[in-house]
């Protein structure tokens, strides 16, 4: 994928849709001071290139928790036996499969993993360390974080123009 320089319009364009990938073309031009053809054509320009990576739905867990209770949501430093590529590769694999991770990331020092899970409840939390910790000979340590409130969620880059 061939690398593509960005201007001004551009940062801006990706900041927008970073706050808020549901709005309209037109909204989005307005916003940036293009013409609507224009707009478009920019956005999928950076589509194309891999820029945009997806657009998702942010849900508000305090309002879901009518329907699905409050769950739980942990903060998950693993450390493993060996740390050869593979391993590394492998326990990524296996984790990234799992519905319940929501995000993972490969870090160093410390441990060789941090996690952040999802479960409904205990009992869900307690399956999910069986499925992914203890079953797998290479996990040497696992300590979990509850988290009691969330203070922020986001996942907008910052960006500054050219």
């Amino acid at each position: 994928m061939e690398q593509i320089t960005l201007d001004a319009i551009d940062f801006q364009l990706l900041t927008q849709l970073q706050r808020d990938a549901s709005l309209s073309n037109q909204a989005l031009a307005d916003m940036v001071h293009t013409s609507p053809p224009t707009c478009l054509r920019r956005v999928k320009r950076l589509r194309d290139a891999g820029l945009i990576e997806r657009q998702v739905a942010v849900l508000d867990p305090e309002k879901m928790a009518a329907t699905l209770g409050h769950g739980l949501t942990a903060i998950v430093e693993i450390t493993l036996d060996r740390q050869d590529t593979t391993a590394l590769e492998r326990f990524e694999a296996r984790v990234a499969d799992d519905a319940a991770v929501q995000q993972c990331y490969r870090v160093s020092p410390g441990p060789d993993f941090c996690l952040v899970v999802h479960a409904s409840d205990m009992p869900a939390y307690q399956a999910l360390t069986q499925r992914l910790f203890t079953t797998d000979a290479n996990v040497r340590n696992v300590k979990a974080f509850f988290s009691v409130k969330r203070s922020k969620f986001g996942a907008e880059l910052p960006l500054r123009a050219g």
